[in-house]
């Protein structure tokens, strides 16, 4: 069966926002959505293959470009920008480019005009406006509005995926929009107990072993769900990386990708065709 994408677009907070839609092209529609958020990269090509992978399961699959508004990105995160990074960081070891002080010696390495190029990305990026969280939540929040009353979706439940900071955004969500029917969090930040206290739907995370820093996070947040009686499963892969759901990156982990997302579509399937 083919999969039907476009971009569709909607307008949050007076500005024009856009989304790759994905779904199949003879299914009955309202279908319920799924929010695939992207990780930092935006929504590349990976993403956009993830969201048709979730529309081959039978969902509306919605990626939000988060650095998308008002007719396009800023120059800082056009895709062709972008994508001259990760082959950058692709040169470097993880212990060099996940360092700040390290990635930068390394930047300045480039020769010139790649080198003016890759540090501003980099900046934005991992320092800069990629990394404000509320607003791209407050986006997603109008996203899940949108496609409330949107025809392929309308009346149908929504839930949330995400992918490292959209992990992060996917499990913020939760906090924020009282009807998602459910959020799944792949290696992505995790909450305070403050803000989990609004959670009120369902949630799944999957973690990696070699991801100390993101996964340090996770015997708080569950003694605190379970504290406050919120539903929360999660799964960590010993031996994997941090992103090792994405298989156009070196940290690619093909066991843990294909185990998450099995249950990822038990989840969605539980939470939006089944209910809670």
């Amino acid at each position: 069966m083919s999969v039907r994408t476009e971009w569709v677009e909607w307008t949050h907070g007076g500005k024009r926002r856009r989304a790759y839609a994905a779904r199949l092209s003879r299914a009955q529609l309202p279908l319920p959505a799924v929010i695939v958020v992207q990780e930092i990269w935006g929504v590349d090509d990976h993403i956009r293959d993830v969201t048709e992978r979730f529309a081959r399961a039978g969902y509306l699959a919605v990626a939000p470009d988060l650095y998308w508004e008002n007719g396009g990105r800023p120059p800082v995160f056009e895709e062709s920008r972008i994508e001259e990074v990760k082959a950058f960081l692709d040169t470097l070891a993880p212990a060099e480019w996940s360092v700040p002080e390290r990635r930068e010696a390394a930047a300045d390495r480039l020769e010139e005009p790649a080198r003016t190029r890759v540090k501003e990305t980099l900046s934005a990026l991992f320092a800069g406006p990629a990394r404000d969280l509320e607003k791209h939540a407050a986006t997603l929040q109008g996203l899940a509005a949108f496609l409330r009353d949107f025809e392929p979706c309308r009346g149908r439940p929504v839930a949330s995926v995400g992918y490292c900071m959209g992990g992060a955004l996917s499990a913020l969500l939760a906090c924020l929009e009282p009807d998602l029917a459910g959020a799944v969090v792949y290696y992505g930040r995790l909450p305070g107990e403050d803000r989990a206290r609004e959670i009120r739907c369902p949630m799944l995370g999957f973690f990696a072993g070699e991801d100390p820093p993101i996964t340090a996070m996770v015997p708080a947040f569950t003694e605190g769900m379970a504290r406050m009686g919120k539903s929360w499963t999660y799964r960590i892969y010993e031996g994997a990386k941090h992103a090792f759901f994405n298989d156009t990156r070196a940290s690619y982990d093909v066991r843990a990708s294909a185990d998450a997302w099995a249950r990822t579509l038990g989840f969605l399937r539980d939470v939006l065709y089944g209910g809670r």
